[in-house]
């Protein structure tokens, strides 16, 4: 179980760690000034050259006179896919912040509201990676305190999660200095994620972008605190989610090619949410989601009828895409997927139906079913506000991630865009096979 103080609980956790010298600097010093302790401290101590920024190539569908460029060719801030919980994910890499003298602060702030803007009319969470903030490439204190003032209700109100990956006294201190302005509802969403192993629990790290450096940093922290290493998991017999579906196929009384979570998460929302606004936005109790998956994988009967929660089948079906082996779309049509954007607009629907053609059959009468149902939700779009463009933002990175690699925000918007296209056409792709 993961370590997961709230910041309610951090006055107690600063007095163990005699943290007073610090809040001491916080406090004496001038706003402006940025005289903050050294951040690479402790039995893992490091210098700030030690510390230096990760640098990493900039995105290739990034336009050298993008108002953003030189923020977003620095890749602080991503967008990597859902957590656990259905609910997408943006991550603020500190490591990657050069110096001060060398950003722009008002526009990493820009840039990051604009980025969330894409999101925050759904629920979201946000990881942010603490290691590799030194004393040459923190921000001030008056600029963080205007930051947070410029998160306004719309930024705050669907934030479900901000998790805090290796935290140090410094982040505990700063945190208590900001608890006269911090909500105790926006505090109880802080979480905090001493190891990636824990960070497991809320969303699947491998599909994440995670900075080399804060890799090879959680690797040195597991050598020396040596943390217990999670059970591996054993299938069940019953096993619904994380199954391949030929296998699920072949585990159906009625070899049904429909896996029964689909069909049933599918018709509950047919049901009760085709006019229900933000369906597929919105998550829902987590608590709740892990009984209903524990019960699908155990052989229990699921009737969402006594949840009485639209939210939580639609949570169910994008959960269940999500913890396929191998994406609905395949690892085979991952690079043709993410050079989509270079097909010309004649062309493209054709493609697409050569494309899906050559998927195998399990995965191809699936997708049509998921597109067909999903065609249903953006015709009531008048009510539930899910277009084709909406409903692409939230089913892309269900269906289809990388191999051996993240999705990082220069692939998510081609996987968007092709899902996009495949949403709005699908009655004449299918047609063609």
């Amino acid at each position: 179980m993961a370590t997961t103080d709230l910041l309610v609980d951090l006055q107690d956790d600063l007095v163990s760690d005699n943290t007073s010298d610090v809040l001491g600097q916080l406090k004496l010093s001038p706003l402006d000034e940025k005289t903050w302790p050294t951040e690479c401290d402790g039995d893992l101590a490091k210098s700030d050259k030690e510390c230096s920024p990760e640098i990493v190539d900039p995105p290739p569908n990034l336009k050298w006179d993008d108002p953003y460029y030189d923020i977003a060719r620095r890749q602080i801030v991503e967008v990597a896919g859902d957590d656990n919980f259905g609910r997408k994910v943006i991550v603020f890499s500190a490591c990657r912040m050069p110096p001060s003298h060398q950003l722009n602060h008002t526009q990493l702030l820009n840039y990051l509201k604009y980025t969330l803007d894409k999101y925050v009319e759904s629920d979201y969470s946000v990881v942010y990676f603490h290691y590799g903030l030194t004393s040459q490439n923190k921000p001030s204190f008056t600029w963080l305190i205007e930051a947070y003032k410029e998160f306004d209700r719309k930024y705050k109100k669907n934030i479900k999660a901000l998790y805090i990956v290796h935290p140090t006294r410094f982040i505990k201190a700063l945190l208590v200095v900001f608890k006269p302005i911090i909500s105790m509802k926006f505090g109880r969403k802080i979480l905090y994620v001493n190891h990636l192993s824990e960070l497991e629990q809320y969303l699947k790290c491998e599909r994440m972008v995670i900075p080399v450096c804060v890799k090879r940093f959680d690797e040195s922290i597991q050598t020396v605190q040596k943390p217990i290493p999670p059970e591996p998991k054993k299938q069940l017999p019953h096993q619904q989610f994380g199954i391949s579906l030929p296998a699920l196929r072949e585990k159906d009384p009625d070899h049904k090619a429909i896996p029964l979570v689909m069909e049933q998460s599918a018709a509950y929302i047919k049901k009760h949410g085709l006019n229900k606004e933000g369906i597929f936005r919105r998550s829902a109790n987590m608590y709740l989601v892990k009984e209903v998956l524990d019960k699908y994988n155990n052989g229990v009967a699921v009737d969402f009828e006594m949840y009485k929660d639209v939210h939580l089948a639609a949570v169910m079906l994008k959960t269940f895409l999500r913890e396929l082996p191998e994406p609905l779309l395949t690892y085979n049509l991952y690079n043709q997927v993410i050079s989509f954007g270079k097909v010309a607009g004649s062309k493209q629907i054709e493609t697409i139906a050569e494309m899906i053609g050559s998927l195998p059959e399990d995965n191809y009468t699936v997708l049509y079913y998921l597109v067909e149902f999903l065609g249903m939700i953006a015709d009531h779009s008048e009510l539930n506000k899910m277009t084709a463009s909406n409903l692409a933002l939230v089913f892309g990175p269900a269906l289809l991630w990388a191999k051996d690699a993240a999705i990082s925000l220069n692939a998510i918007n081609p996987i968007n865009s092709f899902t996009q296209v495949l949403f709005e056409n699908y009655p004449e792709i299918f047609s063609t096979k």
